[in-house]
């Protein structure tokens, strides 16, 4: 049915579908001091809209909101449409506290009581 309507139309409804997708977007690919919104989100890799973001490149991190979910080391996997496909080559969970190299006992005391 979209075929009979006018080009400029067709452009103009396709620009406003991709301003609805950023806007329901949660996550979004930080490299450096940009933030791009992530469209579509697999467990091998993820889509951004190509005409927003560069080709993007190496590590990423990857946000909700707020929350680090992941950084990423990425490659263009290939354009879909309106859509630029980057793959995972290696995709690692944030955390917080830095990993620790010793064994934490489980019944070591909660705390010390000092003589009185």
């Amino acid at each position: 049915m979209t075929e009979y309507l006018p080009k400029e139309l067709r452009e103009q409804l396709a620009a406003a579908r991709r301003k609805t997708q950023r806007k329901r977007a949660t996550r979004s690919v930080h490299i450096g001091d940009e933030a791009f919104a992530i469209l579509d989100m697999s467990d091998n890799g993820f889509a951004v809209d190509r005409d927003e973001a560069p080709r993007l490149r190496g590590l990423v991190d990857i946000y909700e909101g707020p929350n680090h979910l992941y950084q990423a080391l990425i490659v263009a996997a290939a354009e879909a449409g309106d859509l630029m496909r980057y793959d995972f080559k290696r995709n690692t969970a944030a955390v917080s506290n830095p990993p620790v190299d010793f064994e934490h006992k489980t019944n070591r005391p909660a705390g010390l009581l000092t003589k009185a």
